[in-house]
C-alpha cells in the first residue's frame, strides 16, 4: 500500500502504463495482426469459415479498450498532479513509464525489434527529462523559501516592518546607526525670557 508521500508516484507510473496500453489497443484496432487473432478465435468457437462480422467485433472490442484506458490514464494523471508538489516531476515519471513500457509491449506483442541506437536515444530522453525535473524542482523550492519575507528596519530598539500600517521613520525621525534621531523640523522648542525681559528661543 503506497504511503501518502509516494501516492503521486504510484498514480504517475500507473497513468504512464495506461497510456502505453492505450497505444497498443489503438494499434490492434487497425493492424493486420488482429485479423489473424480473429481467425484463430473464430476457429476456436467452431466457426469454420472466416467471419468478417467476428473480426469487426474483435476490432470494436480493441477500440472500446482504447477509449477505456485513455479515460483511466487521464484520471490517474490528474490524481497524480493533485497529490504531487511539482507538476514537472509527474510529467517526467509519466513520460518515462509510457516510453519504456510501450517499447516492451511492442517487442512482446508486435515483435518489433528496436536497435541499440533507439535505446540510447530513449535513455538520453529520460535523462534529460529527469534533469529538467530536478531543475524546476529547485526553482520551486527556492521561490517557496523566499516567499513571505518582508523588509524590516530597526530603529531605537523597535522593529518596523514594511507594511502599509507600519510607523514611518519620516514621521517620528530618521534611523541612523540604529538610534532614532529627530529631524530639525520635528525638534521641540522652548522659549524663556532673558534679563531684559525679551523672549528668546532655546
Amino acid at each position: 500500500m503506497p504511503t501518502p508521500q509516494t501516492q503521486w508516484l504510484f498514480y504517475a507510473i500507473s497513468s504512464g502504463a495506461c497510456a502505453a496500453l492505450n497505444g497498443v489497443f489503438a494499434k490492434l484496432t487497425t493492424t493486420q495482426l488482429t485479423t489473424s487473432w480473429a481467425t484463430g478465435l473464430s476457429h476456436f468457437f467452431g466457426l469454420k469459415n472466416e467471419s468478417i462480422v467476428f473480426e469487426l467485433l474483435v476490432r470494436g472490442f480493441f477500440f472500446a479498450m482504447n477509449l477505456l484506458f485513455n479515460a483511466i490514464m487521464w484520471g490517474l494523471f490528474t490524481r497524480a498532479l493533485t497529490l504531487a508538489s511539482s507538476t514537472v516531476r509527474v510529467s517526467v515519471i509519466n513520460t518515462s513509464a509510457n516510453f519504456m513500457l510501450t517499447a516492451l509491449l511492442g517487442l512482446i506483442i508486435f515483435r518489433e525489434t528496436l536497435p541499440g541506437l533507439w535505446w540510447l536515444g530513449a535513455s538520453f530522453l529520460v535523462a534529460g527529462s529527469v534533469i529538467i525535473g530536478r531543475r524546476e524542482e529547485g526553482k520551486e523550492s527556492g521561490d517557496a523559501g523566499t516567499a513571505g519575507t518582508e523588509a524590516t528596519v530597526a530603529a531605537g530598539g523597535q522593529v518596523y516592518s514594511d507594511e502599509p500600517d507600519a510607523p514611518l521613520g519620516s514621521r517620528a525621525g530618521q534611523a541612523v546607526g540604529g538610534d532614532l534621531e529627530l529631524s530639525s523640523s520635528d525638534r521641540p522648542r522652548s522659549r524663556s525670557a532673558d534679563r531684559s525681559g525679551r523672549l528668546v528661543d532655546e
